[in-house]
Parts: structure tokens; C-alpha cells; sequence
């Protein structure tokens, strides 16, 4: 399968039709290549964007057949695609991230460990398997505490946080006494993420370090350039560089960390492809977080990252359903970005829209200014 270059013209796939491999498919069709994507949604948003969308689910070999044999490479929308298939599918094309990258982005314990292990710092934690080890966890890590499930938790979904041994036995009882890690709750002064491209030769870029804004779980603003510290910046890039190699990573990863009231950087997840974080990338930087996915699996050089212009991107969940685009419109500096789904639900990413503007604050003030328009009385 080798190292050679995929050029336009040839047929790209992804596993997953959400609104990141909508982009991606739009960042692909762009470039001269076609698009296939298996989704089970009949209606997912990349669905109406690729060449061809292929409705079966992740496991359905014979669909995982079929998109094998068209594609000349892969890649995954999200990590929660089953790793078997991502196995299957590389022993018979090229798919990017490989299932070990997946496989530990997809267990919480997992990450942690290999983030230390690469000499990274993650938030003091604790190891759950079974009842018995609450106590031996409160005493470890101490209170307050942030019960996290090891899979299938984004978002916020599946995070308690504890005061006390009791609400800990409580918590361990509502996330189905599945295995999780007790993490120390620490105070934040705020969260960044580093966002980073690498190829199957080595070729890395790194995107401008963001900070992001939370509310309910769920991210609500990014804003670049991020407002921490050249040395910690640096910090972040540097430690999202060090879990590429460690992976022997192909593609695009984003790395989530804590900076702490006193100034350490801690380590929180990885996401193994392109993030909610980085959508200011598709009008602020030179190369868009998608088209450098592209690039990454077809082994093309990583495309410049450059800042144009400083910005903030601002979510639009399914709760501002049907917003008033008059406040979007009437102004000259906001780029819209909608994902095509049908069905509007609270908490649902419906799309995004990102204000560029000459700094920061001045980003900041029309993003707060057009979001609590579109949020209504």
C-alpha cells in the first residue's frame, strides 16, 4: 500500500456522515477528488454532499467491502467507530488513523496512560473497575472529583462531579457501574487545544493553539489566537507533537488541555480527527483543518497554517432553533456554516459561524453580541 501520493481524480471515503465529514467531503470535492461515505442516517449531512453515501452501519461487512474496494484511502469522522472495522478495512486499502490510535482515544484510561507514558501531565487521576475500588479512589484523588465514564463520553455525557464518598457510590451506580477514572477537579482558568496534522512520511503542521469556551459540556466559543501565554502556546503544540510521533500518526489530531489558576498545563483528551475547535480554520487559516485532512491521507504535503486574521467561532445548537439570520447578515465579518440536518434538537451542533475581525476582543464583542440575538429574550 506504500507511501505514494493520492492525487485528484482518485475516490476518497469516510466512515461517519455528520457535519465533520460533511466538511471534509466539501474540502474533497473541492480539490478534484471523489467522495464516498458510509453512514446509517439516510439523511446525515454528508450524505447530500458526497458522490456516493453508502446506508449500512460501521459493522456491515459488506458495505465495509464495497467502500474498500472504491476507495484508494479512508478516513474516520469520529472515534467511535467500531475498531474492528477499521481493521477490516486495512488489510484490504489505506484507511487513516489506524485502529490503535482509535483505540485509545476511545478509553479514557487508555488516553491517560499513554499521555504519561509520552511525558505528558494528565489531571491526577484514579482507575475504576469495580465497586470495590471507590474508597481506595476518593482516598487517591481526593474531593471535589470529576467521575468519568471511559467510553462513549463527549460532550459532558457520562461525567459526574462528587463531593464526597456518597455522591461518588451514587454516581458509580447512574453511569452503570461501568469502568471509568475518578479525575481531580482542579481550578481552571481555562481550556486550549492543539490542533495537528501529520502524513505517513513524518511532514507534521500544527494550527494555531485555540481557547475554548464551555456551556453544558458542550463547546460554545473557540476563540485564536488563544489568550495564554507564548510559552504555554508553545507547550501545547509541542505535547500534541509528542503524542503524534509516539502514534505514528496519520492525519489530523487535536489535543484538549487544562491550564490550571497556576499556570500548569494538563493534559484532558485527543480526538483522532478534526474537532470542533478547529472550525475557525475554514476562513481564518490558509489550509482548513479539512483540506489538511486530505492531505494527511493522501500523503500530500501539510498545507500552511497561517493566521489570517484573529477569530472567534461561536456554535449553533438545535436549542436557537429557528434563529433570526438578520443578525448574522447584517454584519460584514461573520461566515456562516450550516450542516444540513433536518431535525433541529437542544444540544444538536447545527452549525457555526465564525467573526473575524483585526483582534480578539473586538471578535469577541460581536460574537456575544450576534449569539444573544439569535438566543432571543
Amino acid at each position: 500500500m506504500g507511501s505514494q501520493q493520492i492525487l485528484p481524480g482518485s475516490t476518497l471515503g469516510v466512515l461517519g456522515g455528520g457535519q465533520l465529514g460533511r466538511m471534509f467531503c466539501v474540502a474533497a470535492r473541492t480539490m478534484g477528488y471523489r467522495v464516498l461515505v458510509l453512514d446509517p442516517d439516510p439523511l446525515c449531512g454528508a450524505g447530500h454532499i458526497a458522490d456516493l453515501h453508502i446506508k449500512a452501519d460501521y459493522s456491515d461487512q459488506q458495505a465495509l467491502e464495497k467502500m474498500a474496494a472504491e476507495c484508494d484511502a479512508i478516513t474516520l469522522e469520529f472515534e467511535n467507530i467500531p475498531s474492528a472495522s477499521v481493521r477490516f478495512i486495512a488489510g484490504k486499502t489505506r484507511v487513516f488513523p489506524g485502529a490503535e490510535a482509535l483505540e485509545i482515544a476511545q478509553n479514557r484510561d487508555l488516553e491517560k496512560q499513554f499521555a504519561k507514558n509520552a511525558g505528558l501531565q494528565p489531571v491526577p487521576y484514579f482507575a475504576l473497575r469495580q465497586a470495590s475500588d471507590l474508597q481506595q479512589a476518593a482516598e487517591n484523588v481526593g474531593f471535589p472529583a470529576i467521575l468519568k465514564s471511559n467510553t462513549l463520553g463527549y460532550d459532558g455525557k457520562g461525567q459526574f462531579v462528587v463531593n464526597d464518598i456518597n455522591e461518588l457510590n451514587d454516581a458509580y451506580q447512574q453511569v452503570g457501574k461501568v469502568d471509568c477514572v475518578l479525575e481531580k477537579k482542579i481550578n481552571i482558568r481555562c481550556e486550549i487545544s492543539a490542533i495537528i496534522a501529520r502524513n505517513a512520511s513524518a511532514e507534521r503542521a500544527t494550527f494555531p493553539v485555540s481557547e475554548n469556551q464551555h456551556r453544558n459540556g458542550v463547546l460554545h466559543m473557540s476563540i485564536v489566537p488563544a489568550r495564554v501565554s507564548a510559552a504555554l502556546a508553545g507547550q501545547a503544540v509541542e505535547s500534541a507533537a509528542i503524542l503524534a510521533e509516539a502514534l505514528s500518526y496519520v492525519g489530523i489530531l487535536a489535543v484538549e488541555f487544562f491550564v490550571s489558576d497556576d499556570g500548569e498545563l494538563y493534559f484532558n483528551e485527543m480526538a483522532p480527527r478534526p474537532h470542533n475547535s478547529g472550525h475557525y480554520t475554514k476562513d481564518a487559516c490558509v489550509t482548513s483543518q479539512f483540506e489538511q485532512q486530505v492531505r494527511m491521507m493522501c500523503g500530500l504535503t501539510p498545507g500552511d497554517t497561517r493566521l489570517l486574521s484573529p477569530v472567534v467561532m461561536v456554535n449553533m445548537l438545535g436549542d436557537l432553533w429557528l434563529p433570526d439570520w438578520s443578525g448574522i447578515f447584517s454584519q460584514s465579518n461573520i461566515k456562516l456554516h450550516l450542516y444540513g440536518k433536518t431535525e433541529a434538537r437542544p444540544g444538536r451542533k447545527m452549525g457555526h459561524f465564525n467573526v473575524l475581525a483585526e483582534d480578539v476582543e473586538s471578535a469577541l464583542t460581536v460574537a456575544e453580541d450576534v449569539f444573544n440575538k439569535l438566543s432571543g429574550p
